[in-house]
C-alpha cells in the first residue's frame, strides 16, 4: 500500500466518523475501494445492508442505479455517490417509453425489472430483481401470468431455462459480460482442466454452459470459500478478483476475460471518496412524482423469501 493510499484512507476513515457514513461498495470496485468500505457486496446484499444500517449517510461506491435504490430505501437518509457519471450501458439501453410500449402490447403481463435499471424505469415496474434472486422473484408470480423481463435478455434466458417460464424478453446486455468470449473460456479451462469454473448468469449461454455453477457476483465469493478448489476461473468483471484473492490467499484465480472491467464502477477512486465527505456530495435523490411506484417495485422485491 503506497503512502498515498494509506494517508487517504486515515482521512476517509476519519471522516466517516464525523459524518456517521457507512461506506458500500460494490465487488467490481478497484481494490483500494474495497478496502476502506464498510460493506462490500452485490446488489441485493448492499440494497439490505442500506436498510438496516442507522448511519446518517450512505456513500455508495457502485454505479448510479445502485445509489438511487438506496434512496429508495431510505428516504431518512443521504445517500452520496463519489462520481455521478458512474452510469451502466446497460441501464442505458431501457427507456421509459420502451417499457410502456411493451406493456401496451402485453397489458395483462407482469413486469420483471432487473435492478441495473433507473429509478424511473423501475416505477415502470410491477417488481425489482437482482441477479441473486431474479430466479425467486419469477417463480413467486402467479403461473398464468404473463411475464416482461427487463432488460438483460441473458439473465432472462438463464432465469427461463431454470423457471421453465416463458419470458418475454427484452434485447438489453451487459457489454462487459457480453465480452466473455467462450472460446476463450474453453482455451482457458484447458490450461487448467483442474480449475473450477464460475460465471455470473449476464453472461452469454454459450459461456454459461461451460460453467460449473452460474452466480452473482456474491454468490460467488461464497461458494468459492466454500469449495476444495485450489483454482478458480471466474467469468465476471475483474474487479471482483480483488476480494477473492484477500479471501482466499491460498488459491489462485484466472479472469475468464482479463479486459471485462467496468469503465463505469472504475470511475470512482479514493481521492472522489474523500471529496465527497469533505463536501457532502454528489447527492442522489429520486423525484417524488416517481418515488413511491419504484420504491414499491424495490419492497416487492424485498419481501420476496431468500
Amino acid at each position: 500500500m503506497s503512502n498515498t493510499t494509506v494517508y487517504l484512507t486515515e482521512k476517509i476513515n476519519r471522516l466517516k466518523k464525523e459524518r456517521r457514513a457507512l461506506v458500500l461498495s460494490h465487488n467490481y470496485q478497484v481494490g483500494e475501494i474495497q478496502d476502506v468500505a464498510d460493506f462490500i457486496g452485490d446488489s441485493l446484499e448492499l440494497s439490505r445492508m442500506a436498510i438496516r444500517t442507522d448511519a446518517k449517510v450512505i456513500l455508495f461506491c457502485g454505479v448510479h442505479f445502485m445509489a438511487e435504490t438506496a434512496a429508495l430505501l431510505n428516504p431518512d437518509k443521504m445517500v452520496l455517490i463519489p462520481d455521478l457519471t458512474a452510469g451502466c450501458s446497460m441501464s442505458d439501453m431501457v427507456t421509459v417509453e420502451k417499457v410502456r410500449a411493451l406493456k401496451a402490447k402485453h397489458p395483462s403481463a407482469v413486469v420483471v425489472c432487473y435492478v441495473n435499471t433507473s429509478a424511473a424505469v423501475k416505477a415502470e415496474s410491477d417488481i425489482c430483481c437482482t441477479s441473486s434472486n431474479a430466479t425467486k422473484v419469477v417463480l413467486s408470480i402467479p403461473s398464468d401470468r404473463e411475464i416482461i423481463f427487463i432488460p438483460d435478455q441473458y439473465l432472462g434466458n438463464y432465469v427461463s431455462h431454470l423457471t421453465g417460464r416463458k419470458l418475454i424478453l427484452y434485447d438489453g446486455y451487459c457489454p462487459v459480460h457480453y465480452r466473455i468470449m467462450a472460446s476463450d473460456l474453453e482455451k482457458l479451462k484447458s490450461y487448467h482442466p483442474d480449475a473450477e469454473v464460475v460465471v455470473h448468469p449476464e453472461c452469454t449461454e454459450e459461456v454459461v454452459a461451460q460453467a460449473d455453477r452460474v452466480l452473482s457476483t456474491s454468490g460467488i465469493c461464497q461458494a468459492v470459500r466454500q469449495s476444495p478448489a485450489q483454482k478458480v476461473i471466474v467469468g465476471t468483471e475483474t474487479g471482483i478478483l480483488h476480494r477473492l484473492q484477500k479471501e482466499n490467499p491460498g488459491k489462485k484465480f484466472f479472469a475468464a476475460c482479463q479486459w471485462c472491467d467496468c469503465a463505469h464502477m472504475k470511475v470512482n477512486t479514493l481521492e472522489k471518496i474523500l471529496w465527497s465527505l469533505e463536501d457532502m456530495k454528489h447527492v442522489v435523490t429520486v423525484p417524488k412524482e416517481i418515488f413511491p411506484k419504484a420504491r414499491q417495485a424495490v419492497e416487492r422485491m424485498m419481501a420476496v423469501p431468500v
